[in-house]
């Protein structure tokens, strides 16, 4: 059974999603870590609840993005981590951890990418008026939502569509795609 690493900053929607996959056996993995780069977010909560251990971080208490990244590497390595799953983990990855894991971190981004990368996907669709949105799971690499293609999912924007419920018809898509890529990948 492979040791997975789930990076996030927020509520931790994508992160409860896959470990319910993995309770239920959906997925065969183990969630060795949490990484957290917000010490008040949500997602600690829940990785408690589920007794994995977290590492939070505050950026600001690092001099460069390679120092943090540093500390976060010796705790992967303490866990065996060998895939790293991004969900709404919002920094970009730096050369310490692509280098250490190539082609072993992936990101969920609620877009087609390459259209909407970077912040706000959601409200920039809506914003140029496309018929059609959806998700992108990707390969990290240097860039920002860059990375290969592994799976996109579609769907329409409705024309009453408000931001809020288009953010809950991403978030359903993501629920659904983001375990179904991680079951394939490992």
């Amino acid at each position: 059974m492979k040791n997975i690493a789930v990076f996030a900053s927020g509520s931790g929607s994508n992160f409860q999603v896959i470990v319910d996959a993995i309770e239920s056996k959906e997925i065969q993995s183990n969630v060795s870590l949490l990484v957290c780069d917000k010490p008040e977010a949500y997602v600690l909560e829940r990785a408690a609840k589920h007794h994995i251990p977290s590492y939070v971080f505050s950026a600001k208490q690092f001099q460069t993005k390679a120092q943090y990244e540093q500390e976060i590497l010796k705790e992967l390595k303490a866990k065996n981590v060998e895939l790293i799953i991004l969900a709404g983990y919002m920094r970009l990855i730096g050369d310490t951890l692509l280098q250490a894991f190539p082609q072993k971190i992936i990101n969920v981004h609620p877009s087609l990418l390459p259209e909407f990368p970077g912040k706000d996907a959601i409200g920039q669709a809506l914003e140029a008026g496309v018929q059609k949105t959806g998700v992108t799971i990707h390969y990290v690499d240097e860039g920002m939502d860059t990375g290969p293609v592994i799976a996109q999912r579609e769907i329409d924007i409705e024309k009453n569509e408000t931001l809020e419920s288009l953010q809950t018809k991403i978030h359903a898509l993501e629920h659904k795609l983001y375990p179904e890529v991680i079951k394939a990948l490992l």
